[in-house]
């Protein structure tokens, strides 16, 4: 059995928030983690991107640095990656047989099986160790406090972007408490970069930040310009820890110059204090060759085929934002597929702004709402709706219909994009 097989045999343990189980099996597995120089980065939404620009900024000053995100969209090899390519087969299953023989090891002892998200973390923790990397930029699975990466005790910095309700289920019910798992990766001592609108979310941020000891930067305080914006990216010069700084940014969307600001704090913040030596000439190179795939992701251009997983609120309000500000009196036809879980009518208050025009699928999870449940909420809103509930068929749907507008957005849950940018990779754009 492969390493992927063997790792997801431990989704039955589902997602269990908390440190105990964690700290036994790094421990056996000697530690890695405390070997490793960490960036640590927890958000709502944002989270992503904030990484890939730490990420690519650092190698661009030469750097040998690792990334762990998640989820993956296509290959499982994503959520790790080092030094620009992700984890090869071989390492992923050597890493992993080390991992697994200690979670055996764990269970024979009378421990709790860890979770699959904590056996992935071992393995990232262990790979990285391995590769002798510079810095590690890692990223929280869900929320912060009790998130399997949470056990790194002195982060060269923790990063909190944009907070808003996400996983209500587990991490509460109000901003208030979502905000303070998030603030849970703050440490003693170890500063504290925000990119937060919300005040409430900040309020909590702040107090958890006085208790630690610790000071916190507000990046959204940043004086910035937008000197102009398309499609193609953003070019914006902003003050940061005053000094300014001229950039372009490849990700599209008002909340891309957010993210990009939170990530400059961060790397200016590091530089002054001399963890690492960046140049502003490989701060603009790392953030114009950063980009996120399935985040308005530009598939095509005639007609704009875009991948976006704008899956919650928040998300659901940058993405139309962003549609609004470049594509205004556009005719879009948007095809989506939403986990039942998520926050479904605010998430579709943001879609139903965009276009009325629908084809309703969706993600291949058993959290899935099923496709016709969605069309249902469409329809009752005003809109016009087609109705697959395999993703193969709505991507076909879709692509007969190309010529009569103007941009097809495919959007929602992330498991819905990472099939459909398969589909469109494995058969073409048009394909029908």
């Amino acid at each position: 059995m492969d390493a992927i097989s063997k790792i997801s045999e431990f989704q039955k343990f589902g997602w269990v928030l908390g440190l105990e189980r964690m700290n036994v099996l790094l421990e056996k597995l000697g530690n890695p983690h405390e070997d490793l120089k960490v960036l640590h980065v927890a958000g709502t939404n944002g989270k992503g991107s904030v990484c890939r620009y730490l990420y690519e900024i650092l190698q661009a000053a030469g750097y040998r640095c690792g990334l762990f995100t998640s989820p993956f969209l296509e290959v499982f090899n994503e959520r790790i990656e080092f030094d620009g390519s992700f984890i090869s087969d071989a390492d992923l299953q050597r890493c992993s047989d080390v991992v697994l023989a200690m979670t055996e090891e764990m269970v024979a002892e009378g421990h709790e099986s860890p979770t699959e998200f904590e056996v992935i973390t071992a393995v990232a923790f262990l790979y990285f160790k391995e590769k002798n990397t510079d810095f590690v930029v890692l990223e929280v699975g869900l929320g912060g406090r009790g998130d399997s990466t949470n056990v790194v005790k002195r982060p060269l910095c923790s990063i909190i972007t944009s907070i808003s309700l996400d996983h209500t289920d587990r991490l509460g019910e109000t901003i208030e408490e979502i905000a303070a798992e998030k603030a849970g990766i703050i440490k003693e001592g170890c500063p504290v970069i925000t990119g937060v609108e919300n005040e409430e979310a900040m309020w909590v941020l702040k107090h958890k930040a006085i208790e630690k000891h610790t000071p916190i930067f507000d990046a959204l305080q940043s004086p910035f310009e937008i000197l102009e914006e398309t499609v193609e990216g953003t070019r914006v010069r902003a003050e940061v820890l005053k000094e300014t700084y001229e950039f372009t940014i490849s990700m599209v969307g008002r909340h891309q110059v957010q993210n990009a600001l939170t990530a400059l704090t961060a790397i200016a913040l590091l530089n002054k204090r001399g963890d690492f030596t960046v140049t502003d000439e490989q701060i603009a190179e790392g953030f114009k060759r950063a980009k996120q795939i399935g985040r308005f992701e530009i598939m095509e251009k005639e007609p704009f085929v875009i991948l976006d997983g704008a899956h919650n609120p928040g998300g659901a309000k940058a993405l139309k934002e962003t549609v609004l500000r470049h594509f205004k009196d556009k005719k879009i036809l948007m095809v989506t597929g939403i986990l039942a879980d998520k926050e479904v009518e605010e998430v579709l208050d943001s879609f139903m702004d965009i276009t009325k025009d629908f084809i309703a699928t969706e993600p291949d999870n058993p959290r899935k709402l099923p496709a016709e449940e969605l069309a249902e909420k469409m329809q009752k809103r005003g809109g016009h709706v087609h109705c697959f509930s395999k993703a193969e068929e709505a991507v076909s749907c879709a692509q007969g219909l190309y010529e009569a507008y103007d941009v097809i957005l495919f959007t929602g849950s992330l498991y819905l994009i990472g099939k459909i940018r398969g589909l469109i990779n494995e058969k073409g754009v048009r394909e029908t």
